[in-house]
This record gives structure tokens, sequence and C-alpha cells, in this order.
């Protein structure tokens, strides 16, 4: 799914909802509700997680996104979608609701007594 269009993406994700796209890391952000819960790379999406949802990803056999920066490997909070849900509705429905339930929490965070940094999309896609 390599380079997959909005409307594929769409499409996969409509099990759970209405998201939109936005390129990120060389890659394209999905976003619900505001929030980016979940990216492509590579044809491998990732999910937002944290220190609620992290074993549980984890357990499942998941492992997080890991980029190189300066030679040195850098882990993001974003962990692979799990096998099982590229082929189930019900399995992608929850796993992407774990995903969007730890970036509201992330949100919430970054609001005490943080300032927030916005950064501007060079473009998005609605997906209905």
């Amino acid at each position: 799914m390599s380079g997959a269009d909005t409307a594929e993406i769409g499409e996969f994700f409509s099990s759970f909802g209405r998201v939109s796209v936005r390129r990120l890391f060389g890659g394209q952000g999905i976003y619900a509700d505001g929030l980016c819960f979940a990216f492509l790379s590579e044809g491998e999406y990732f999910l937002k997680t944290d220190d609620v949802t992290r074993a549980r990803f984890e357990a499942a056999g998941s492992s997080p996104f890991v980029f190189v920066m300066r030679g040195k490997p850098m882990e993001m909070s974003f962990w692979r979608l799990p096998t099982a849900a590229y082929d189930d509705a019900d399995e992608l429905r929850l796993w992407a609701t774990l995903g969007l339930e730890a970036a509201r929490r992330a949100a919430a965070g970054k609001g005490k007594g943080k300032s927030k940094t916005v950064l501007k999309p060079t473009e998005t896609k609605i997906i209905r």
C-alpha cells in the first residue's frame, strides 16, 4: 500500500470513521477529531501509543516506528498496526480507537503549562 492515496486510506479506515490525511514524516499523517492518531509510511500503518496502551501493542507483537537522526535511532510513540487489524474491520476499529485515545491524552497533557506549537500542514485532504 506504499504511496496510498487519500481515498485508499479513507476506505481502509472506513470502519473506524471519518479521517483526514496530511503529509507527515515523508509519509501520510492520519487525523480524526483534529488529532494525528496514525500515519502511513512505506506501506505500513503506525498508531499513536502512550503509557496506557503501549503494553497492549507490545503484547500483540507490534513494534515502534524508529527513524535515524544524526546517526542515532529515535523511537517514536507510534507503533505498527497489529497484523490482524489489516483484514478485520472490528480489529482495526479497536486499534484505531486506542490510537485516537492516546492522541487525546497527549493533547490534553500538552495544555498543562506548556506552550503549544502549531504545525501547518502543506497539504490536507478530508476523507468521508
